[in-house]
């Protein structure tokens, strides 16, 4: 009878298998990184699949549905305020733990992803499990998006002065990479939008693959150039700590600040798991446009962290809500797999 909860335990806190694919390939660019004239063409062809990941990003997206969900303009606007306002002001604010507690790297990292938006899947997901408003939870999380697929490059070019700041040439070249594939995406969305749904999975293997390309790419310029050595494992931890502390401080205002606001329950669960996350997804190409060669293998590695814990976290408080509610309510139909969607994250 006592093997059956241990394996939950286990169960719960299993290593996401895409984040162990992610630290697979880490090792595979520490051992054998890409040199001399294999770095160009693996450089190149991340590019490509940056293209190709914001291109099925906005294929996927549905702007029709985010637009329809306005009419709760208070719970999207509170998610947003979290996401490009605490968020970064919290992570401006972890630059004095620097260099006491982590390097001047290490903090770049950490306040890039405080810039990013919102996963899509694991935040419906989530709040799918908890018995939340799943509704407001795929409108939010679209608008989130659907923001930061401009917002984030504009924070991260003011706050981190990538590429000389903001500037005539940086806006094009976000337009460029990041921008166009997007909005092509979205214009073809109506005619390859059952296509897509019907090659979900094949389609998530693109979405992977190119992600591991993008890290491969990024983290053999770093082991090339020899940014490792700054590393340690107290500083990790140390990291590992100060991103569990942000976590804590965040999931805590949310909760705090949507009972004060006065929303129901379902909302309130909706805006703490839309308003604590940050894509992974969204993350790795647009660090891999906006800090080139070495720089962005060391601007993931927060985010990489950050996206196993809270998928941990955030999968124990959604259990714990669910279990809260005798009267359990059917899920949407959008989040009718959770397991799935938390892989896609």
């Amino acid at each position: 009878m006592r093997a059956r909860p241990l394996l939950r335990r286990r169960a719960r806190l299993r290593v996401d298998p895409f984040i162990a694919s992610l630290l697979g390939t880490v090792a595979l660019a520490a051992l054998l990184p890409a040199r001399g004239a294999a770095a160009p063409v693996v450089s190149d062809a991340a590019t490509g699949g940056v293209a190709v990941l914001f291109f099925l990003y906005g294929a996927r997206l549905s702007a029709r549905e985010a637009w329809n969900g306005l009419k709760q303009w208070r719970l999207h606007g509170t998610v947003l305020a979290v996401t490009f306002v605490l968020f970064p002001l919290l992570g401006t604010a972890a630059h004095l733990l620097v260099p006491s507690v982590l390097t001047p790297q290490l903090y770049q990292g950490l306040l890039f992803l405080t810039l990013l938006p919102s996963t899509v899947q694991s935040s419906i997901a989530f709040t799918s499990i908890a018995r939340g408003n799943t509704a407001a939870a795929v409108c939010s999380a679209t608008f989130s998006s659907l923001f930061g697929v401009l917002l984030t490059p504009l924070l991260a070019a003011v706050l981190l002065h990538t590429k000389g700041g903001v500037s005539a040439g940086t806006v094009l070249e976000i337009a460029e990479q990041l921008l166009l594939p997007f909005a092509v995406g979205q214009v073809l969305r109506r005619w390859i939008a059952a296509w897509t749904a019907r090659h979900r999975a094949v389609l998530a293997l693109v979405d992977r693959g190119s992600i591991l390309l993008v890290v491969y790419s990024a983290f053999s310029a770093a082991v090339v150039g020899g940014m490792w050595s700054t590393l340690s494992l107290p500083r990790l931890a140390a990291l590992l700590v100060t991103e569990s502390a942000l976590l804590a401080l965040v999931l805590t205002a949310t909760l705090l600040g949507g009972r004060r606001l006065g929303f129901d329950r379902g909302d309130l669960i909706a805006i703490v798991f839309c308003g604590s996350k940050k894509s992974l997804a969204g993350g790795v190409p647009m660090a891999a446009v906006l800090f080139p060669g070495a720089a962005a293998g060391l601007m993931v590695l927060p985010l990489m962290l950050f996206h196993q814990l809270q998928l941990m976290v955030c999968a124990v408080l959604a259990r714990r809500w669910a279990a809260q509610t005798p009267a359990a309510q059917a899920p949407a139909a959008g989040a009718s797999r959770p397991n799935e969607a938390l892989a896609q994250a």
